[in-house]
C-alpha cells in the first residue's frame, strides 16, 4: 500500500473547503437548514479515533517488541490485523479530511454573518467538527506510521558495500511498505 500523500488530502480539504461555504451560501439562500453534522457526530469521531488508535498502539507494541540485535523470538502478529489497522488509519485520514474541509467552509461563511446573528450555535458546532476532522486526520497519519515495517538484516541488494537498487514490488528503504506499482 502506498503511504498517504499530504498533497492530496491539503488539495481535498481545500475542495470540501470550497464544497461547504457554497453549500451553506445555497441553503441560506433557500431559507434551509445549514448543512452542519449534529453534535453526536463528535462523540461517533472519538469512537471512530480511539478504535483505530488502540489497534495502532497494539501493531506498535508488537514491532517495537524486540529490539533489532536480540535472540529473542517475536510473538507473531496477525497480517490481516495489521492490513486493517493500516486501511482503517488511512480512512480515518480520509474522513476527517472530508469533514475538516467541509466544516472549514461552513465556518468560514458563518464568520461572514458573525455579528448580525444573536445565536452563534452552528458556527461553534462547526468548528468543532472541524476540530474533531483534525483529530481524525492527526490520528490517522500517527497510526500509519505505526504500520510501517522496519527493514530486516540482509534487506539491501548491493554489491561490494554499495547501496543496492529495489526491483519492482520491494520496498526501497526503511518504513517503506511494500507496493507493487501494477
Amino acid at each position: 500500500m502506498k503511504p498517504i500523500n499530504p498533497l492530496r488530502l491539503i488539495l481535498i480539504g481545500v475542495i470540501l473547503a470550497v464544497a461547504g461555504w457554497s453549500g451553506t451560501v445555497i441553503t441560506s439562500r433557500y431559507g434551509m437548514a445549514t448543512p452542519v453534522l449534529p453534535a453526536t457526530a463528535l462523540a461517533t469521531m472519538g469512537v471512530i479515533v480511539a478504535i483505530t488508535l488502540i489497534l495502532g498502539i497494539r501493531v506498535l507494541r508488537w514491532r517495537n517488541s524486540v529490539k533489532p540485535n536480540s535472540t529473542a523470538k517475536k510473538t507473531a502478529l496477525d497480517p490481516l490485523l495489521a492490513a486493517r489497522t493500516l486501511v482503517l488509519a488511512q480512512a480515518c485520514a480520509y474522513a476527517g479530511t472530508v469533514l475538516l474541509g467541509w466544516h472549514v467552509g461552513i465556518f468560514l461563511d458563518q464568520l461572514r454573518i458573525w455579528s448580525f446573528r444573536s445565536n452563534q450555535d452552528i458556527t461553534w458546532l462547526a468548528l468543532g467538527m472541524a476540530g474533531g476532522g483534525l483529530v481524525m486526520i492527526i490520528v490517522g497519519l500517527v497510526v500509519e506510521r505505526f504500520c510501517r515495517i522496519p527493514p530486516e538484516d540482509g534487506d539491501t541488494k548491493g554489491v561490494d558495500g554499495k547501496p543496492g537498487r529495489a526491483t519492482r514490488g520491494e520496498a526501497t528503504g526503511e518504513g517503506e511498505y511494500a507496493y507493487r506499482g501494477d
